[in-house]
């Protein structure tokens, strides 16, 4: 049984602590150098830390097992957190696109840039650390909220990046306007970002249908371990978090027992619990007169 503190919730938690870490170099390195882009950079970090909570929110409430008022689970929730999550990213991006408009009218650049720029490049660093975990455990979980929260690390990374080229070609060429300039392009970069999150969970919220590849497997496993039965047609999917939620009529011989086809039925269920994690699996038994001879072969 899940323990409040299972793996999932630790990880998010963990990305709070990460976060306000971040948040706090880069605002350091913002108040040496008094660049509009680092600004921007330690913008993008405190919405971080607000998308965190969410994510811990979203995961905590998807664990919640069925009940009377959602007895379909509360997988769904992850993605209302990443939706927040880009509405977040494009709110900070005005945030950045106004300070770089004040900066534009009134540069106040520090004369020594080297000790800002070094913190910040500290921050970027742990941010692709934590970024590329993220991206992997919560891939291997599939948890929407810990995925969006990874590619929101990966672009706060390129962000800094470019950042720092920036302000290395403010120091060459002594051009001040290059740093609000350069703060107007993270905020562009930071729109597109909230764009794809939105769109990705959006997708989730519309039952979005498994990968290809995935359908592919489960197919190829109906059609191994459905033997006793006539054909299996009218195979559908969705996911909704972590679960994937798979519905197909099975037709079977008309004289087959009732026991015979839920043995075929308990073959099924196991076989797909193997090939998808957290599957949820939902087969109509129907006699041969209604086959439609499509969909999957049974071997």
């Amino acid at each position: 049984m899940a323990t409040w503190l299972d793996r999932r919730t630790m990880v998010a938690l963990a990305t709070i602590v990460v976060a306000f870490g971040v948040t706090g170099l880069k605002y350091v390195s913002y108040r040496l150098t008094g660049s509009v882009a680092l600004y921007s950079d330690a913008i993008e970090s405190i919405v971080n830390i607000a998308t965190a909570f969410a994510a811990l929110w979203a995961i905590r409430v998807s664990r919640k097992p069925a009940d009377r008022q959602h007895q379909f689970g509360h997988h769904k929730a992850e993605y209302f957190s990443a939706v927040l999550e880009g509405v977040l990213i494009i709110v900070a991006a005005l945030l950045i696109i106004r300070e770089a408009w004040l900066g534009w009218n009134a540069p106040r650049l520090s004369a020594d840039l080297s000790l800002g720029m070094l913190v910040n490049a500290s921050a970027a660093l742990i941010n692709g650390v934590w970024a590329l975990f993220l991206l992997r455990y919560g891939r291997r979980h599939r948890s929407p909220a810990l995925v969006a929260d990874g590619w929101h690390l990966v672009t706060d990374v390129f962000t800094s990046a470019g950042v720092l080229v920036g302000l290395l070609l403010v120091a060459a060429t002594g051009l001040a306007w290059l740093d609000p300039a350069l703060a107007v392009l993270v905020a562009i970069n930071i729109v597109w970002s909230g764009w794809k999150v939105i769109r990705e969970s959006v997708g989730g919220l519309m039952d979005h249908a498994v990968p290809p590849e995935l359908e592919t497997r489960i197919r190829e496993t109906i059609s191994r371990h459905a033997e006793g039965a006539i054909e299996v047609h009218d195979l559908r999917t969705r996911n909704a978090g972590r679960a994937s939620f798979i519905e197909f009529h099975l037709v079977v011989p008309g004289a087959m027992t009732v026991t015979a086809a839920h043995v075929i039925c308990d073959r099924l269920e196991a076989a797909l619990a193997q090939v998808v994690d957290d599957a949820e699996v939902v087969i109509h038994v129907e006699p041969e007169g209604e086959a439609q001879h499509q969909g999957v072969l049974v071997l």
